[in-house]
């Protein structure tokens, strides 16, 4: 993050993940012996922070497979590791290396949490001083499980500090229905505790946990939570210093995202590395090889389906904001249909550009370690939340039409055609709901929503059959809609099964 130093004190032993069960946990910090401040309370879930942005994380990890996931994005190079290709054509396997890496690292996040957690309330102090702080604890651990709850169904559920081995060994899964529950009472307490603004977005709100609360409860189909937290929002915009920024374009420009106010929360990288923390792959992966356009080209491992430019209507700014269709080559500007021909690892396709037009200084080559603050929740997706469940509620409202047109009115960016045009009044409540999960598709476009839309709503049936964006006729739902859990650890502690199914 740019305003806070990354301390990585707490480099929590990952509970689950740890290569022997034997070793001893060496590196697990004591509530007793560490916090003796509010500021170690802080460290701590700085700390928790910092794993975040860890490559086994949303370095790469974690976050490529839910790109390749969703119906939007398949693998350009064939010639990539088998580990992303399995996801993209989900042939995932329970020893799956991108699954393996970021189960401990999850863990160790919600580790460090917990340490905060338990070891700021062993303080003694005043709420009113403690609380503001802890909640940050909260927000993050609910953040993460939300993750793993949608991902893997029932998992195990920990919510204190784990510092013996043999009791690790003996932990088993908690119900996904009641690991929704203390997401949402952790999300909870830090609405209540939260300061209203914070001097970055990397740190939580109190708008922040409001919004992931919307968010949680439209997973569920909770359409009148969903609504209620997302209004609660919406009408204190002013209070949170909410807005859409004006230029869709610089909610993706490191040098302009820090002083807009539409992210809620955030994963910063600030250009710098150290070992893989920090190292942000995402440039890199969706770059195209050999482009001299930028920070020496990328991978060509992340592309769209040309499907995703021939059906995005060219009027629609968003569309020239998040895609790349020409490269530079040899000092030569030419057109994506003809990228293949620069290298034959590339296809003739259009390649995103929310992460390679600007990077900012990187660490590393290809645009790894830029300055991306990557939002994980935007005030553009509240409104469409809002919209959403309110048309589950109480189909056919202008209140809910206007939320969708506030997003629209930024996608036209004055361009002259009215287009995206505002949502015709008194649509169907079916008709609404295909439309506002469409906007959600244009306006989130590779930001790692497309897949977990695609779950709650069961639509991968359609989105992978003929007809959609991609093609994948090995996706099953009886399967698919869930990751298997990681092998080794059902080795390591045979309390975790049964395997998802199918797996």
């Amino acid at each position: 993050m740019k305003n806070l130093k990354y301390i990585f004190l707490l480099m929590v032993l990952p509970i689950l993940g740890c290569s022997d069960l034997e070793e001893e946990p060496v590196s697990v910090l004591s509530p007793d012996g560490f916090f003796n401040s509010i500021q170690d309370v802080q460290t701590a879930i700085n700390g928790a922070y910092g794993n975040l942005s860890e490559e086994a994380f949303w370095g790469r990890k974690f976050s490529l497979p839910l790109m390749l996931r969703s119906d939007m994005v398949g693998i350009g190079d064939q010639g990539t590791a088998g580990r992303r290709k399995d996801h993209d054509n989900f042939t995932v396997s329970d020893d799956n290396g991108m699954i393996t890496a970021f189960w401990p690292r999850a863990y160790q996040i919600i580790a460090g949490a917990n340490e905060a957690i338990v070891g700021g309330n062993s303080l003694g102090l005043p709420e009113e001083s403690l609380n503001p702080v802890v909640a940050q604890a909260h927000f993050v651990r609910a953040y993460m499980y939300f993750h793993l709850v949608r991902l893997f169904g029932d998992i195990p559920y920990l919510d204190t500090p784990v510092q013996n081995i043999a009791s690790a060994s003996q932990i088993s899964k908690t119900s996904s229905a009641d690991v929704y529950t203390k997401i949402i009472e952790d999300l909870e307490f830090a609405k209540q505790w939260l300061p209203k603004i914070q001097p970055s977005s990397a740190l939580p709100s109190k708008a922040s946990a409001a919004a992931y609360l919307a968010l949680v409860h439209l997973t569920q189909n909770n359409f009148p939570e969903a609504y209620s937290e997302a209004k609660f929002v919406i009408d204190n915009e002013a209070n949170f210093e909410l807005e859409l920024a004006a230029d869709f374009q610089d909610l993706f420009n490191p040098a302009k995202q820090g002083s807009l106010k539409e992210a809620l929360f955030t994963i910063d990288y600030n250009g710098f590395r150290d070992g893989d923390y920090g190292q942000d792959y995402m440039p890199a992966l969706t770059g195209i090889r050999a482009n001299e356009d930028g920070n020496g080209g990328g991978w060509s491992v992340a592309v769209p389906s040309i499907e995703v430019y021939n059906r995005w209507d060219g009027r629609d700014y968003r569309k020239a904001v998040s895609l790349d269709t020409t490269g530079v080559f040899n000092g030569v500007v030419d057109t994506f249909m003809n990228f293949p021909t620069y290298d034959a690892r590339n296809i003739a396709s259009a390649y995103i550009a929310k992460y390679t037009r600007f990077t900012g200084q990187t660490a590393n080559g290809n645009g790894r370690g830029s300055e991306h603050n990557y939002a994980q929740m935007r005030y553009a997706e509240v409104l469409l939340i809002a919209a959403e469940a309110l048309n589950e509620i109480n189909p056919g409202t202008t209140e809910a039409d206007g939320y969708v047109n506030r997003v629209r009115a930024r996608a036209r960016n004055g361009n002259g055609s009215n287009y995206p045009a505002d949502v015709t009044p008194g649509m169907s409540q079916d008709d609404f709901r295909k439309m506002v999960l469409e906007e959600r598709r244009w306006e989130l476009a590779f930001e790692f929503k497309r897949w977990y839309d695609i779950k709650r709503r069961e639509l991968g049936t359609a989105a992978f059959g003929t007809g959609g964006f991609e093609e994948r006729p090995n996706f099953r739902p009886s399967r698919d809609y869930l990751y298997p859990l990681p092998n080794d650890e059902l080795q390591r502690n045979p309390n975790l099964e049964p395997q998802n199914t199918g797996y």
